[in-house]
């Protein structure tokens, strides 16, 4: 995994002018990767770098995030960036499961007079339950038991609405997840006001008002009308935020931040100015924040710089095959030492980190394939 950190992180610190504000603060989100990204910055002599990795399933990156955010706006701040990156391999055991595993990385600047701005009020939910885990050490698939829970604002809460976003971004291991929860929110807004005229086509609404709320969550009539009565909405907006998660997969820690940058990849930045996104932060075990970005600046140099869009244009597809062959040799190396890595450079994108060896005591080498160089006539 640090492979894909390492090239996220020289991404985000070498497209933009950090090297006169280097990081002074590391947080990873996600499997042990600090160690290796060290190696980055130490090259240019900068080795006072607060922060460590941040380990809780799926929500590490934004406890991460959290984090620097409130470190910049605290008295400890000593005016420098911090470096937000998150990243994780998703790979599961032969069944149903296997199609929506993933890889990949994201790495956020966080400073002063940034274009995205995080709101001050958050909503967070955090209880202890064996939905997704990994107990075995000899294997790097999990265990899964999905695991229903949910809270219920107290009635002296702030009514949350659909109508206070203008783009909902969901934590994503997978299209069908995100879907239901959008469509939820739909229904919330129905409990909400249901009274308005963009609810006159569900059916029995009465019966919808009146049904217990834990029995609401296992409804799957329900959870399909109101899936049906968000797709315009869903089409329009949500899905802006999608083809990271349909292109790469689940990528765990950093699925939420792979939509959040896919938005501002797909949205002209004139029409961004202004505009708020909420963002459904969740990890198993289970942890999950639900929070929101205004954005208050000029997003034409982050989009340029990502160029995400035409890069996940440019993916490389395979038959199914090829990837159930490459878990197999992935499953033959698993804890082992003193191997060198089979398989095609030319796979890897140009300037990409890749796995070079690991040796006799398990340390492990990353190398760098170099990048494209153009050349003007």
């Amino acid at each position: 995994m640090p492979k894909f950190t390492i090239t996220g992180t020289c991404s985000a610190v070498t497209g933009t002018t950090s090297g006169s504000n280097p990081s002074s603060l590391i947080g990873i989100g996600g499997e042990a990767s600090k160690t290796f990204l060290m190696d980055l910055f130490a090259s240019h002599g900068n080795t006072d770098i607060k922060g460590v990795d941040s380990k809780n399933a799926c929500y590490g990156s934004t406890a991460t995030l959290f984090n620097a955010v409130n470190w910049v706006e605290s008295s400890s701040w000593d005016g420098r960036n911090a470096l937000v990156v998150c990243g994780n391999i998703a790979i599961y055991t032969e069944g149903p499961g296997r199609p929506s595993g993933g890889a990949g990385a994201c790495a956020m600047l966080i400073g002063p007079n940034a274009p995205l701005v995080l709101e001050p009020v958050h909503g967070t939910h955090i209880v202890y339950t064996y939905d997704f885990y990994k107990p075995k050490l000899d294997s790097e698939y999990p265990e899964k038991k999905h695991a229903l829970r949910a809270k219920k604002a107290g009635s002296n809460a702030p009514v949350f609405s659909l109508n206070d976003v203008d783009y909902p971004v969901f934590h994503s291991p997978y299209g069908k997840m995100v879907q239901k929860a959008h469509g939820r929110l739909v229904w919330n807004d129905f409990i909400s006001n249901p009274t308005q005229p963009k609810y006159a086509s569900v059916p029995n609404p009465s019966t919808v008002l009146s049904q217990d709320y834990k029995e609401s969550l296992l409804n799957k009539s329900l959870e399909k009308t109101f899936i049906g009565l968000a797709k315009p909405q869903f089409n329009s907006h949500v899905e802006l935020g999608m083809k990271c998660s349909r292109r790469c997969g689940n990528i765990y820690t950093a699925s939420l931040y792979g939509g959040l940058t896919l938005l501002v990849s797909s949205v002209e930045p004139a029409e961004f100015l202004g505009k708020r996104i909420s963002m459904f932060a969740y990890g198993s075990g289970l942890a999950s924040s639900f929070f929101t970005i205004k954005v208050k600046g000029d997003t034409s140099r982050i989009r340029r710089e990502l160029d995400l869009v035409e890069r996940l244009g440019k993916m490389k597809v395979v038959p199914c095959q090829e990837y159930v062959d490459t878990l197999k040799l992935r499953e033959h190396h698993h804890l082992s030492k003193t191997w060198t890595p089979e398989g095609l450079v030319e796979n890897i994108w140009p300037g990409g980190y890749y796995l070079g060896h690991v040796d006799g005591k398990y340390r492990r080498q990353y190398l760098r394939k170099p990048k494209e160089t153009t050349t003007t006539v």
